[in-house]
């Protein structure tokens, strides 16, 4: 479902979707490839990785789990119980003002966003999720924020309800306990009548801008 290379190693990280296994696949040798597989949970989909690199976080779709990789050790760090049906796409870093480094996903099933402390010497907050955030619904596909930035994007384009797919969801880093804004974005497109879900929000390399793209239906 999905793969990425290994900052420590000459190998790729292969989650296979429907086994659950995720293949460390050593291609220093390209005639004789290495594979270290290790159990984690089904259906592995995407995910991204920690702000060290070192661990990669993917989501385990219908089993509402995150696998933590140790890609250094080259060994399964934890499973943590999330949200219904996570969807983090790379997933979101960030410094938590209470908990340290942390990474966070949203979800298909539920309104919630699950943010993991990624610090092995918070034992406190590592591989736990340390905070729940309440977000405009369910139907999301993509998280994001910037180093340089304090904000906190979710997008839910799979949401049934137009109002909620065609809007956007922001959250203040330093204030997460105060709750998200709410950005018309299709609105603001101007795209006329039809389907316009907003999905996938982007920063520039600077940090000071963000990109969405919006889905319009077909023939609009």
């Amino acid at each position: 479902a999905s793969i990425v290379a290994s900052h420590y190693h000459p190998e790729f990280i292969v989650n296979s979707k429907e086994t659950g296994k995720i293949n460390l696949v050593n291609y220093q040798d390209l005639k004789n490839l290495k594979v270290t597989s290790i159990d984690s949970a089904r259906f592995l989909h995407d995910g991204g990785f920690d702000s060290t690199g070192r661990y990669f976080l993917v989501a385990a779709n219908a089993s509402n789990k995150i696998a933590v990789v140790d890609t250094k050790d080259n060994k399964l760090a934890a499973l943590v119980d999330v949200g219904k049906t996570p969807h983090p796409g790379r997933g979101a870093n960030f410094v938590d003002p209470k908990y340290g480094r942390v990474w966070s996903t949203g979800h298909l099933g539920d309104e919630t966003i699950s943010v993991i402390g990624t610090d092995p010497r918070r034992k406190d907050a590592a591989w736990k999720v340390v905070r729940t955030l309440k977000g405009q619904g369910g139907g999301s596909l993509f998280i994001k924020t910037h180093p340089k930035s304090k904000n906190l994007w979710v997008d839910t384009a799979l949401n049934p309800d137009p109002k909620i797919s065609q809007s956007i969801a922001v959250y203040d880093i330093n204030n997460l306990d105060k709750g998200y804004d709410v950005l018309p974005i299709a609105e603001w497109a101007g795209l006329g009548e039809g389907a316009k879900r907003v999905v996938q929000p982007e920063y520039n390399r600077a940090g000071d801008e963000v990109w969405f793209s919006v889905w319009s239906a077909k023939n609009q």
